[in-house]
């Protein structure tokens, strides 16, 4: 039996499909506005942090 048709079982199924695809938008536009905004210096010591020991 395939993946499908056990979730062709479970009532409002689609429920979950559209709420973690708005959980995953929110928190992409929510990163990228952190990223675009964020301090350039904050930017450049984080990006450096696997460097250093």
């Amino acid at each position: 039996m395939k993946f499908i048709n056990y979730l062709e079982k479970i009532t409002n199924v689609d429920i979950y499909a559209l709420s973690s695809f708005s959980i995953f938008f929110v928190v992409f536009i929510v990163m990228g506005t952190w990223a675009l905004k964020a301090d350039k210096k904050m930017i450049e010591e984080i990006s450096r942090l696997p460097l250093d020991n």
